[in-house]
């Protein structure tokens, strides 16, 4: 606990009193008195895999877990949002495919700055490669953009990520045939506690209900346990699960046993993936061109959302072929780009990077303690192991032997994520159980800035220790508990988390009153801590979020989540407009092709160039006024029509002779 700021408390910090209360007092260990996860309502529970780049949605039922396409009929769908001059909010492949054209305005990467702070290192660090605007608002990154013309809008990454949220929500429900309110949704192993809780604020925001969020390599080993459980049903297996996304990168070892599984370790890095590979790739064709032609692309938005896209078409080709060709036509002002590449060249510009997923591997299998030889699967998931040079880094590393290719890795995460969801739900048949842990030793600071933990990295979670301390003056009444996650031995060299006053405290000689500090870990791997001052019973906690004064607040949550309301009603309207222009230039059209058809062999001339007149005119009208609203198609149309359907029918009835009351009375006979 830290020196504090207060004048009047004598805020100097706290002990620990290992010395002065017994063990059995001192340290209490439960797995059952931790906070609830939120529970399920009842309906279906989808399992969600928020990716950085891509997203993936399934659900258990029927016994089995069943990956739902998108109205593209693909299984996976781009984290990508964007806005566009009519107001029309573009979400997954629509948003991605227009990035080049509309790049200020297409938001991508929202994973890579959810829950961190605005200073942070590796903010700035993308703040280079991205065309939109990151702007700071109250100590978080957010993205200015304009959602339609004169309207910017200041979005949080828990927003944008909502918005694919409701997208996957969206998916979900079209394939379900009924709403969905509860979900699993996945996050990085190494994700901390701000991290966490903003990924459930954005759950919020897109109106689902986060019943429980699952480490993503824990997931993938579920898919790859379930897979392989007729083969390994009595034997014990373990498990490391390589998990290279888009932008986060994480390594679990796990054991697997009789339904059983326990996360021994896990490891990572939240900042890496193949949108690093990407932007390296980037980099070096961006000093090939300024070599080459004189111009400098660096600074042309539309010119790097072409280089971007055409980059990562190359990467992935790469991965099944040696040498690829980059070509762009029109890139930036007047030069074309045809430049070969190859694997070799590739892999040279990522090779530090490359070489740098191994140190999360060596230092997972030291925190569970197994050697090589007692690995029996090394599982990949994420698209960015399919590229040869990691598959062989890790072949290697383990002597030789060949990474398990068992499991989709572009939909593992959301398979385990599913059948997650049928476990919390009640209705699996599988009868798993996941013993996840802590990433990171989480603990307070006590006297001289040390860091004293409470929940060493690799507990199995849900958990609850407490310890007691005690103070560092005489008559202190207030401490502040700090508190940090991180393996060093001093406070300094750690991340602080959060921290709240405990205040009331009876004056006393130093190292008398009895300060209780509890800390529970969720099964979110959310922390809560707690601290009560034995003599007076006066208590405190927060729910730990990192700089827990600055999370999002329930205020801005509700706020966000009427924005989102008044997104999908905007949306919904221009979904209607589309409609109602499409149904009216489908109507123009038939007029056109009817007139110039057979069927327009019995009109009468008059009425024909009549008919061919108002298709002309409505189709004008239709070019001129782009931006129309819904009910002002419906009316132009309703009037074409009462032009048009007349002429038709009466050249109907002097086609078929005059018949057509008698027809008219068979269908009513008929009816």
């Amino acid at each position: 606990m830290a020196r504090g700021t207060s004048t009047t408390a004598l805020l100097l910090g706290l002990f620990l009193v290992g010395f002065l209360v017994a063990p059995s007092a001192a340290a209490a260990d439960s797995k059952g008195d931790q906070q609830p996860a939120n529970k399920a309502s009842g309906g279906p529970v989808i399992g969600i895999d928020l990716g950085t780049t891509y997203s993936c949605v399934g659900v258990y039922r029927n016994g089995h877990v069943e990956i739902i396409a998108n109205d593209q009929g693909n299984r996976i769908t781009p984290s990508w949002v964007a806005f566009t001059d009519s107001g029309e909010r573009l979400i997954g492949e629509a948003a991605k495919n227009q990035a080049a054209s509309n790049p200020l305005r297409t938001i991508y990467d929202a994973k890579r700055l959810i829950g961190r702070q605005y200073g942070d290192a590796e903010v700035h660090k993308d703040m280079k490669h991205l065309p939109y605007k990151i702007v700071e608002k109250r100590g978080k990154p957010h993205m200015e953009v304009e959602v339609k013309d004169g309207d910017v809008r200041t979005l949080s990454p828990e927003e944008v990520s909502a918005m694919v949220l409701t997208r996957m929500k969206e998916t979900a429900e079209a394939f379900l045939g009924e709403p969905v309110k509860d979900a699993v949704i996945t996050i990085p192993a190494y994700f901390n506690d701000a991290q966490r809780q903003a990924t459930k604020d954005a759950g919020a925001i897109a109106g689902l209900n986060v019943v429980r969020l699952i480490n993503e390599p824990t997931a993938a080993a579920i898919a790859y346990g379930l897979d392989n459980k007729a083969k390994d049903a009595k034997e014990e297996r373990n498990v490391l699960v390589f998990d290279l996304g888009g932008g986060t990168f994480d390594v679990s070892v796990l054991t697997i046993d009789n339904g059983v599984f326990e996360v021994l370790a896990t490891n990572g890095d939240t900042h890496l993936g193949g949108e690093d590979f990407d932007h390296r790739l980037m980099d070096y064709l961006v000093k090939l061109v300024k070599r080459k032609h004189g111009k400098d692309v660096s600074h042309d938005a539309r010119a790097l959302g072409k280089l971007r896209r055409e980059c990562e078409r190359a990467k992935r080709a790469l991965s099944s072929q040696h040498q690829v060709r980059v070509e762009i036509e029109s890139l930036f002002d007047g030069v074309d780009l045809s430049e070969p590449l190859t694997r070799a060249r590739f892999e040279e510009l990522n090779s530090d990077l490359f070489r740098k997923t191994m140190t999360p591997v060596k230092k997972a299998m030291a925190d569970a303690g197994l050697a090589k030889g007692d690995i029996h699967e090394v599982v990949l998931v994420g698209g960015s192991t399919r590229i040869p040079k990691i598959q062989q880094f890790l072949k290697d590393y383990f002597d030789g032997k060949e990474p398990s290719k068992g499991v989709n890795p572009d939909e593992a995460v959301a398979y385990g994520a599913a059948v997650q969801g049928s476990i919390v739900r009640g209705d699996n048949a599988e009868k798993l159980v996941v013993l996840d842990v802590t990433p990171l030793t989480l603990g307070i600071e006590t006297a001289g800035g040390v860091m004293t933990p409470l929940i060493p990295r690799g507990t199995v979670i849900p958990t609850r220790k407490t310890k007691t301390f005690t103070t560092y003056q005489d008559r202190q009444t207030t401490v502040s508990v700090v508190v940090f996650e991180g393996e060093r031995s001093m406070t300094k060299d750690n991340k602080q988390l959060g921290k709240f006053d405990l205040t009331g405290i009876a004056p006393a000689p130093r190292g008398t009153p009895q300060i209780e500090v509890t800390f529970e870990v969720d099964v979110n791997g959310i922390l809560h801590v707690k601290a009560a001052d034995k003599g007076t019973g006066k208590s405190e906690k927060i729910q730990i979020t990192s700089a827990a004064d600055r999370r999002i607040t329930q205020e801005e949550i509700d706020r966000m989540v009427r924005e989102a309301e008044e997104f999908a009603e905007e949306d919904r309207k221009v979904r209607e407009r589309v409609d109602a222009r499409n149904r009216m230039e489908a109507y123009v059209y038939h007029v056109r092709t009817t007139v110039d058809g057979e069927a327009g062999q019995g009109m009468d001339g008059g009425d024909k160039e009549r008919v061919r007149e108002a298709a002309r005119e409505a189709s004008e009208w239709i070019d001129e006024n782009p931006e129309a609203d819904k009910d002002e198609y419906v009316e132009k149309l309703k009037e074409l029509e009462d032009l048009c359907n007349p002429v038709f029918a009466a050249a109907d009835s002097h086609k078929s002779g005059g018949g057509h009351d008698e027809a008219e009375e068979d269908d009513h006979d008929e009816l």
